[in-house]
């Protein structure tokens, strides 16, 4: 599993000092290492990050305003020279909580905390009725119990995925293919970025999958496959 990580201190020594310490660790790769919170913010955007490495006090917005104003945060790491930002670091949720100058062994306990809370996050427990049927799914320390019947489809993004129910979605590091094949007969590949329970699909056509207002491509390598099994 990699692990996406995204730098933000507006020291450059600090920053250089997080990616000599990750460059020591398999599976960690660096997006970006920024100098602001809102270079930061720009990143967000475009790209999904599993780590963030944020310093607290920074020029314009701190850290911890910063973190507040994401919507889907990743695992956060705050690190600062000052201990009087802890208390309000770990309120945040905050994996850990790194005072500079941060030394490897201090650091590399911090990762074993964020591998720790993102540990594999499906489990599969099935019934004997086809609507019994459900997975857990790890969300915030908890596993999630979700019905099959609740599921309107799963959409594929980067290295997550995203599993719509009728009033909330889940967001989990997984692939789209190991997922699909813990699903029943009632879900179908309709894309390579989605898939589909064909009994909550209102409409489709040649192009595509409506479920309810909301509309699903589909793939020209799964056409044949989906209007066999609509």
């Amino acid at each position: 599993m990699l692990y996406k990580c995204l730098i933000v201190d507006d020291e450059e020594l600090a920053r250089e000092l997080i990616e000599t310490h990750l460059s020591q660790l398999d599976n960690f790769q660096i997006v970006a290492s920024c100098t602001s919170a809102l270079e930061a913010h720009k990143i967000l955007q475009t790209e999904v990050i599993d780590l963030l490495f944020l310093d607290i006090e920074m020029p314009v917005l701190k850290g911890t305003d910063f973190l507040k104003s994401i919507a889907n945060k990743p695992k956060v790491i705050f690190t600062t020279a000052y201990r009087d930002y802890a208390i309000e670091g770990f309120d945040l949720n905050a994996v850990d909580y790194l005072l500079k100058p941060i030394v490897f062994e201090r650091f590399f306990q911090s990762i074993q905390k964020f591998l720790e809370l993102v540990k594999p996050s499906v489990l599969q427990i099935t019934k004997d009725s086809k609507e019994d049927l459900h997975i857990y799914v790890r969300s915030n320390k908890k596993n999630i119990k979700v019905l099959f019947s609740s599921i309107e489809y799963i959409e594929s993004i980067k290295d997550y995925i995203r599993i719509h129910l009728a009033n909330s979605t889940l967001m989990l590091k997984h692939g789209i293919t190991a997922f699909e094949d813990k699903l029943d007969s009632r879900f179908v590949r309709v894309h390579r970025s989605y898939i589909v329970n064909k009994d909550k699909v209102t409409a489709f056509t040649k192009n595509d999958i409506e479920i309810g207002t909301t509309e699903i491509p589909i793939g020209e390598h799964y056409k044949m496959n989906v209007l066999n099994n609509l």
